[in-house]
């Protein structure tokens, strides 16, 4: 084999590692290597009382996603997770929920916001609704770290915001 075949099979091999992504995972068979491989460094990592640990990949505010990785005991993919959606933000229950569920669902908000004359703290993160169109999740906490209000604002129309 030429010394010239070798460095292009080389320069391919390294292209095509660099262009992994969540997609190339595969649940019970990839491991946390292979998902820091496709995806990078996490931005935060927790690991649950079960074993799990979650790998956590934000992509704000333009991506307007947070992929979770969900990592089993004994090192195997179970799942890559888009959270910003309807199915994850329904499980916030206001009044009930608290700053660690938050967290634990989305990871680090992209924004804080304290505001002492609502006696709120503010967290947003940018996702899609309905697949397509560019809105903010914003889940309001009294000074306790409960969940008191969670809206999904359609950016395209600040005044049209759900109340959840």
């Amino acid at each position: 084999m030429s010394l010239r075949l070798l460095v292009v099979l080389a320069a391919a091999a390294l292209v095509a590692a660099g262009c992994a992504t969540y997609k190339d995972l595969h649940p019970a068979q990839s491991t946390r290597t292979d998902v820091e491989a496709a995806l990078g460094q996490p931005a935060e990592v927790r690991t649950r009382g079960d074993g799990e640990t979650w790998l956590y990949y934000p992509n704000q505010p333009f991506g307007r996603k947070v992929r979770v990785a969900r990592v089993a005991a004994d090192g195997k993919l179970i799942a890559v997770e888009q959270r910003l959606s309807e199915e994850y933000i329904a499980k916030l229950i206001p009044n009930q929920s608290g700053r660690d569920d938050v967290l634990a669902l989305f990871g680090q908000p992209y924004e804080r916001l304290n505001v002492p004359r609502m006696e709120r703290d503010m967290w947003t993160w940018h996702m899609r609704q309905y697949a397509t169109l560019p809105a903010t999740l914003n889940v309001q906490m009294s000074p306790d770290g409960v969940v008191r209000e969670i809206y999904v604002l359609d950016e395209n129309n600040k005044g049209d915001g759900k109340k959840k």
